[in-house]
């Protein structure tokens, strides 16, 4: 029988931005019996302990994780995928398994997997930064975030209600979706964006070779759009790879608006042009007032 979560022995597998950030939450609020950090470096695992956001820091993953009610793994979704391949006989009858990948069908196939005794349920905070790693985690990284969780059909209730309680103890909003719905969507909202952002850094890059003066000029405009340029290439690579067909679609979408506006421009057609910015504007600050 599944644990509540005050009770529960928490193990987390990656103490970077995401993994630390809910170490440092957990911590913080008391919310659970134990944390028992796994990460790969020993330096990791001493700067957690000297943080207090574990208990108990393991660089072996069998060590860390057998005695847990519930396991995180926090870490770049083709890490996590390799994890799932090996993870399953090291825990204990009733462990519930969550992950925090941002992308799911991958995931949420891979767990199918698992042995029966294993309880999966598919995860991914909406939250984070363009940095990474645990001197970037911070408590409050996940407060009133929505959290998509996305159960297995084998997955019991009872294990579906301990990962729910522990979003809700870090202070983000559980969100039930279904894995392939859950990738079609961020690709339009999270890894679009993501790729926008480094074709504007590209093309940038591409017109300075006519005048290098141009980075010169570059400032807060350029700096919001491009931030996201800035992120872990090895984290969205694997979102790239693993969310490949739904993130062609959004490029598809984006390439068609791109031509749009050219095409506005090019025939000076400049009433329809302005209709189309006032409604990308409208809609903007419908959604972030």
């Amino acid at each position: 029988m599944t644990v509540r979560l005050a009770d529960a022995h928490v193990a987390i597998v990656g103490l970077g931005l995401m993994g630390g950030s809910l170490a440092a939450a957990l911590s913080a609020r008391r919310a659970c019996r134990r944390i028992v950090g796994i990460a790969r470096r020993p330096s990791t695992l001493s700067t957690a302990l000297a943080l207090r956001i574990i208990h108990q820091g393991e660089t072996n993953l069998a060590q860390g994780a057998r005695e847990a009610d519930l396991v995180v793994l926090a870490t770049p979704v083709r890490d996590i995928l390799a994890r799932l391949a090996e993870i399953g006989p090291l825990l204990k009858p009733g462990c519930v398994l969550l992950d925090v990948g941002s992308t799911k069908r991958a995931i949420c196939q891979a767990m199918e997997s698992l042995p029966p005794h294993v309880q999966p349920v598919g995860g991914h905070p909406m939250c984070g930064k363009e940095t990474s790693g645990l001197a970037m985690a911070e408590p409050d990284l996940y407060q009133d975030r929505v959290f998509v969780l996305s159960p297995l059909a084998r997955t019991a209730p009872e294990a579906l209600a301990l990962a729910e309680e522990m979003v809700r103890a870090v202070g983000a909003r559980p969100l039930l979706l279904d894995p392939i719905r859950h990738d079609a969507l961020v690709a339009a909202i999270s890894h679009l964006p993501y790729l926008l952002s480094v074709a504007l850094v590209q093309s940038a890059e591409r017109l300075s070779e006519g005048d290098a003066l141009l980075w010169a000029l570059a400032a807060s405009g350029f700096r919001d759009t491009s931030r996201l340029a800035a992120g872990s290439v090895e984290m969205m690579l694997d979102i790239l790879i693993t969310n490949r067909e739904p993130i062609l679609a959004a490029l598809e979408v984006a390439q068609g608006e791109l031509a749009a506006l050219a095409a506005l421009l090019a025939q000076q057609d400049f009433s329809a042009l302005q209709a189309k910015l006032e409604a990308a504007r409208r809609r903007r600050m419908e959604v972030f007032p």
